[in-house]
């Protein structure tokens, strides 16, 4: 029987300039599609409508074009798929798994200060407490508020869950994912919040079914999430797709790269004269074959 065709992506979000990290993250997608005779594609991940630019978004396109990556249109933008994570939501409301929360970033720490409670970190920063968990809900999902995963709730039906690493498993750790170590290390995750009507978590598991994709290729900082997103997978009725977290690409100080380090920018790299093989040395990939 022929094996599964392999589909990966590229979804940046587009609110600052690509820079190293970015093209090592884009080639690592692209180039294991293009090794196996896959499909590439690129996704845009714009639901941050209050930093997202449409300038932004304009010189990636023109920066990925340039380092020789080619996508498969159309390409997606999340903007335009709101409907398709409401729907989700409305399924996990309606399954009484989600739940509103009124708690700021100071009211956690707060309550992660208090001395009965210990502190955990999660893909999101500190585990949350569940200040919220029990109050009463409404009847009905609310539209402007962030909404929670009832995390516990969630896993009653589920049970241990397993995905595949294909990349750094060994070094980042458990792919088995247990019902107490969710609950402890992952927390009850963010899956709206109130200016965008969807979260990372949500949008791109939602993306990823809808567009089939196959091997989700992302940076190690994002290994923790991934048990999250197999957790939604499991309750929406979604596919598992295999993964390959790669190394994150560091400044001299061993610093991870942000969309604030100007000076590593495709652009600035662009404007020295550098070309597309020159920055695939430098991040440590061979040059393209001719």
């Amino acid at each position: 029987m022929a094996s599964e065709p392999i589909l990966t992506r590229f979804a940046p979000s587009p609110t600052g300039p690509l820079h190293l990290g970015h093209a090592y993250a884009a080639w690592v997608a692209h180039d294991l599609a293009q090794v196996a005779g896959g499909r590439f594609l690129l996704r845009i991940e714009d639901i941050d409508r209050g930093r997202s630019r449409v300038e932004w978004e304009l010189a990636l396109l023109s920066e990925l074009r340039w380092l020789g990556i080619a996508w498969v249109e159309p390409v997606w933008r999340q903007s335009e798929r709101l409907a398709a994570y409401d729907q989700a939501l409305d399924t996990l409301w309606k399954m009484g798994l989600l739940y509103p929360c009124s708690c700021n970033r100071r009211d956690i720490l707060a309550a992660l200060d208090a001395p009965q409670e210990g502190v955990s970190m999660g893909p999101d920063g500190p585990v949350y407490p569940g200040t919220c968990r029990h109050k009463p809900k409404p009847k009905t999902r609310p539209s402007d508020a962030v909404l929670r995963l009832d995390m516990a709730q969630a896993m009653k039906g589920l049970g241990p869950l397993e995905f595949v690493e294909d990349a750094l498993a060994e070094a980042l750790g458990e792919n088995r994912l247990e019902v107490d170590q969710l609950i402890e290390k992952t927390g009850d995750i963010v899956l709206s919040r109130r200016d965008m009507g969807t979260s990372y978590h949500l949008s791109v598991v939602v993306d990823d079914a809808a567009q089939g994709i196959t091997l989700v290729t992302r940076g190690a900082d994002l290994f923790d999430a991934t048990h999250s997103h197999v957790v939604l997978q499991a309750l929406l009725g979604l596919p598992t797709p295999r993964y390959h977290h790669h190394r994150l690409i560091r400044d001299a100080a061993g610093k991870r790269l942000a969309k604030r380090d100007d000076a590593r920018a495709i652009a600035t790299y662009r404007e020295a004269g550098q070309t597309p093989d020159d920055l695939r040395v430098l991040v440590g990939l061979p040059p393209r074959k001719s």
